[in-house]
């Protein structure tokens, strides 16, 4: 009988274990499928309602500060739905000065997806994996850009922290790897 109930102890302390183990697991499972894929191309639109045909490349442009556009705004009504563009793993639900509410997503080869000036944020958390289409938040004007037509700004960027032009990406035609 003790030896039963120590055995069925043991058994309960590994899978109660084995279940807190196996989201960590998944994670990192997925952190290294992300790695071995491409950045697929074309990306969709991550506001929903809204076209490639109707972007506008604001890559580059004059920022206060000195500073250049590393992304581009995607303007539609504040509350539109923004989704992951591409599948991966929720690295940032936050806020910051420059981008208001934001959410980052490490995404298929090694790119960070950056999507700022939320409204508000989705049911997500750091640390979820998403697929491609997820809803991660609602356009807004937060941020810096409070006071602005309501917009998302999208960056994406490489795994050294630098910025990649979203726009050729998002209008490319089908089937063309270069983005352009």
């Amino acid at each position: 009988m003790k030896r039963t109930l120590s055995a069925l102890l043991l058994t309960a302390v590994l899978l109660a274990g084995a279940v807190a183990v196996f989201p960590v697991l998944r994670r990192a499972w997925t952190l290294v499928a992300l790695l071995r894929k491409d950045l697929p191309v074309p990306l969709p639109v991550p506001v929903e309602g809204v076209r490639p045909d109707q972007l506008a490349d604001t890559w580059g442009a004059a920022r206060s500060g000195g500073r250049s556009h590393e992304g581009i705004d995607i303007f539609a009504p504040c509350g539109h739905p923004v989704h992951s563009a591409t599948e991966g793993v929720v690295l940032t639900v936050g806020e910051n000065t420059l981008g208001g509410q934001v959410v980052r997503v490490f995404g298929p080869g090694g790119y960070a997806h950056y999507y700022a000036h939320l409204g508000r944020f989705a049911e997500i958390s750091v640390g979820d994996v998403v697929s491609a289409g997820d809803v991660l938040g609602y356009v807004g004007d937060t941020g810096n850009a409070r006071g602005t037509p309501c917009h998302l700004h999208y960056g994406i960027y490489g795994m050294a922290g630098e910025a990649r032009n979203p726009y050729p990406l998002l209008a490319a035609p089908a089937g063309d790897p270069s983005g352009g």
